[in-house]
């Protein structure tokens, strides 16, 4: 293979590295979803700025922290809420600020934030292992040449990187900006281990066409390169698609689909370049040493 891959692959195991090393030290910034509380989604005649909202909910003795939404609109984020203490906020709203409109109230209790958190990582974890099987019982013909398992776990190297770089990305921005990790979060990252799988699975059938055909006698490096060069105007053309659409959403579609979108972009942009940068470089080193 070109001396092109190594090089990038160890650039990703650095990247990987060095979000995994964010993640530790500045920790997930949960949301509401995660560790219980409560949020308000409140409509002003005339919007305020958000540390004066702040500001005025703090002096009800209730800490929170206030983010922008839609035009007139804040989303106003607190531990779990009574309903005094919640009415006293939309009093205490209403007298400084005018008339306003709640549009949206969810409280979630610590418990049922913590069910949550370990739910989604039990079906991140389960995905990972379903494409592990998955990728083994569908290459399973060509245990000869090379091991399905080794396609599976190439596979799931690629996906572990593609999740834990958007995770270090939004460790990152919730440190620096307040952004949370919602269950908006968990399906995005679902989303990206569906697509990075299927741009690998389209490299790896490739390979075993061009095993089929003959070109064994070859080196194995240069039937991987082979087969990735057959499948990257594809690759390319589905990912560059993709993006447009997705960079389309996170202009325009407001504050609550924009981290959404932003995870997406991340993560379909690093599923693009490790099916051909980590997975098949994986698979070439474990197929030499087997």
């Amino acid at each position: 293979m070109s001396k092109i891959y190594p090089i990038i692959f160890f650039f990703s195991i650095a990247l990987t590295i060095l979000a995994v090393v964010m993640i530790v030290i500045f920790g997930l910034n949960f949301g509401v979803d995660f560790r219980g509380g409560s949020l308000m989604e409140i409509s002003f005649q005339s919007k305020p700025e958000a540390h004066v909202v702040q500001k005025n909910i703090l002096e009800s003795g209730i800490k929170s922290s206030v983010s922008p939404s839609e035009e007139n609109s804040l989303i106003i984020k607190t531990e779990q809420l009574s309903e005094e203490e919640h009415q006293r906020i939309l009093a205490s709203l209403q007298s400084d600020f005018g008339q306003i409109e709640e549009k949206r109230f969810d409280s979630i209790g610590p418990v049922i934030g913590k069910e949550l958190k370990e739910k989604s990582l039990t079906a991140i974890i389960i995905v990972l292992a379903c494409i592990i099987v998955y990728i083994a019982i569908v290459f399973r013909k060509l245990a000869r040449v090379l091991s399905p398992w080794a396609m599976g776990l190439s596979a799931t190297a690629a996906l572990v990187h593609d999740i834990i770089i958007p995770m270090g990305v939004f460790a990152i921005l919730g440190r620096l900006y307040n952004v949370e990790i919602t269950a908006v979060f968990v399906a995005a990252v679902l989303t990206i281990l569906g697509y990075s799988v299927s741009d690998t699975v389209v490299v790896f059938d490739r390979v075993r066409e061009n095993i089929i055909r003959g070109k064994t006698r070859e080196e194995f490096g240069k039937t991987v390169h082979l087969s990735i060069m057959q499948t990257l105007s594809r690759s390319l053309s589905t990912t560059f698609t993709t993006l447009l659409s997705l960079v389309a959403i996170y202009v325009f579609g407001g504050e609550t689909v924009k981290y959404f979108a932003l995870a997406l972009i991340i993560g379909i942009f690093l599923g693009a370049y490790s099916s051909i940068f980590i997975a098949s470089p994986i698979l070439v080193w474990w197929t030499k040493k087997r």
